[in-house]
């Protein structure tokens, strides 16, 4: 099953440069793929009754042609594989000339949200949302995990506020990008977005907490591992390009 929807770049969806931010193409991304879980029966406004929820582990997203404000996007996606406990989403966004702007994929667990356990998809999983084995966005990509670097360049503290926080009172997935963007070097947190990049979450960050955006580069990437305020725990690793 293919579903699609569009959305306008508005004046709240853009950088100084009037692009389209890494932000707000997270947010289109994911509005579309939750419209397919709610159209399968495992979306948001399921779980009171499925007790089930799709947890986001990764993502890796390359943008081909950077879109500007007043540009009309459309968002299709479609899930590939659901592998026991895994399942695999990918997206294409073109824009109104009808160019593949960017495309993108993903990573997801189910979670039993009583126990708060992962659990094994079923076959009626499957069959709700009618893979599309055939289509691949990134045809060699395998997952696999991001490494935290061992020595970083910067360090910068961040506070987590009410406005970032998602349904579950966590930090909203696509805000762990802002993070990471306030320990990027000025010239490089205020030149053009990074078109090529990849998120790995490992544990969530909770309302009014406090993190540590650690920045290192290496000759082709920029890093950022955000981990809690005494550096003993990872809960994201970020690569940019």
């Amino acid at each position: 099953m293919f579903v699609e929807n569009k959305f306008l770049v508005g004046l709240s969806d853009i950088n100084p440069l009037k692009e389209l931010t890494n932000t707000f193409l997270l947010r289109i991304l994911e509005d579309v793929g939750s419209m397919h879980s709610e159209i399968a029966g495992y979306g948001i406004t399921d779980m009171k009754k499925t007790r089930r929820s799709w947890i986001l582990l990764s993502w890796k997203v390359k943008v081909i042609k950077r879109p500007l404000v007043n540009d009309t996007l459309n968002v299709k996606t479609w899930s590939w594989s659901i592998d026991k406990f895994y399942a695999y989403r990918d997206f294409e966004v073109k824009n109104q000339y009808d160019e593949i702007v960017a495309i993108a994929t993903s990573k997801w667990i189910f979670m039993d949200i009583d126990k708060r356990k992962i659990v094994k998809v079923g076959e009626e999983v499957n069959e709700k949302y009618q893979l599309e084995p055939d289509f691949r966005v990134f045809k060699e990509y395998n997952y696999e995990k991001l490494v935290s670097p061992q020595d970083y360049i910067n360090k910068t503290n961040f506070k987590i506020t009410r406005n970032l926080i998602d349904v579950n009172k966590h930090l909203h997935n696509i805000y762990y990008l802002d993070i990471a963007k306030e320990a990027l070097p000025e010239e490089i947190a205020f030149s053009n977005e990074l078109n090529d990049f990849e998120i790995m979450y490992k544990k969530e960050i909770k309302l009014g907490e406090t993190v540590k955006a650690m920045y290192s580069k290496d000759s082709d990437y920029h890093y950022v591992t955000i981990m809690n305020e005494d550096e003993t725990v990872i809960h994201a690793i970020i690569k940019l390009k």
